[in-house]
């Protein structure tokens, strides 16, 4: 098939690669003309400006936005929408607000444009191992859109078939699911990603408490000096917490057991908020997520006004004074 990409970054660009080794043929766009002119090499054809690139695309067109969420995919699916036709296709492959997605597709609906919204994960490693896609939009058209799909999608892989679950046409079983309509795709890409903060969360922690065992504050008796990176190899290979993101942690620990050459700040990109609010919405306690969201607020103030308020109230209620300092 032959797909349009706008926003050729780091997860633009390996998607596009990604296709191209599949056979597929690729307009691309980004405001930058460097990652264009490189992808060029690869086959791709670059545009100069959004009609130059709706241009060069073939009828039915298929769109991917692959934008921040926000303003950003805002602006570019309503300019899209002055020049594409009726029966083109928007697909937005960014981190979208699923209430957002809805509100742009019965927008596009009224000039026959079709909407996709597709919750794409994989990061800066999909170029090699594939892009698990939580998709949401009309059957018909996520259909004809299938061989994009499936070309993204990492394939069933060594993961070992589920009982019940072994056919090789099952889409979920390589790694990509139709979710339902519109918004559908991005409301559960949204809690996927609230589920990974409570994941990191708890390896975060847990490896903290591993590493300060080692402290004079423990009991001689008690204190152990562990081999962090040792701890995290061992814990891949075969226990019941193994995963990607172990995987990643082994390989920092690896390169630098302090990690020193991280600051602590923690950002969160938005999804984390939203999965808590849905879950407000829907009455769903979600202990374990919303502490790992307030936990990532916390890593930016260390100073904060809470832990001074901490400090008061311990303070107030039993004369406790704050420690000195390090340092």
């Amino acid at each position: 098939m032959q797909l349009g990409m706008i926003g050729l970054g780091r997860m633009g660009g390996n998607i596009v690669r990604r296709l191209m080794r599949g056979g597929h043929k690729c307009v691309v766009f980004d405001h930058n003309p460097a990652p264009g002119a490189e992808l060029a090499k690869d086959g791709a054809s670059p545009a100069r400006d959004l009609a130059d690139f709706v241009g060069q695309l073939e009828k039915p067109r298929a769109v991917w936005v692959m934008l921040p969420a926000g303003a950003p995919t805002e602006q570019t699916v309503e300019q899209l929408s002055m020049l594409l036709e009726a029966g083109d296709v928007v697909i937005d492959g960014g981190n979208s607000f699923y209430q957002d997605d809805i509100r742009r597709a019965a927008r596009l609906k009224t000039k026959n444009l079709h909407y996709v919204d597709c919750g794409t994960s994989g990061g800066i490693w999909g170029n090699e191992r594939g892009y698990c896609m939580m998709i949401g939009g009309e059957k018909d058209i996520v259909d004809r859109l299938d061989p994009i799909f499936r070309t993204l999608a990492p394939g069933p892989g060594t993961v070992p078939a589920t009982p019940g679950r072994e056919e090789a046409a099952d889409r979920a079983a390589q790694g990509y699911v139709h979710c339902g309509p519109v918004g559908s795709g991005h409301f559960v890409k949204m809690i996927h990603n609230g589920i990974e903060y409570g994941m990191m969360q708890s390896y975060a922690e847990g490896f903290d408490i591993l590493r300060h065992v080692a402290d004079e504050t423990v009991p001689p008796d008690r204190r152990f000096d562990l081999n962090l990176p040792d701890i995290a190899e061992v814990w891949r290979r075969g226990s019941v917490i193994q995963s990607w993101l172990l995987d990643l942690t082994a390989t920092a620990l690896n390169q630098n057991p302090d990690l020193s050459n991280y600051s602590g700040y923690v950002e969160d990109s938005g999804e984390g908020r939203w999965t808590i609010m849905a879950a407000i919405e829907e009455s769903v306690p979600a202990d374990v997520l919303s502490a790992s969201l307030f936990a990532r607020f916390r890593s930016r103030d260390k100073d904060s006004f809470a832990n001074k308020m901490l400090s008061a109230m311990r303070h107030g209620f039993g004369g406790h004074l704050e420690p000195k300092k390090p340092g």
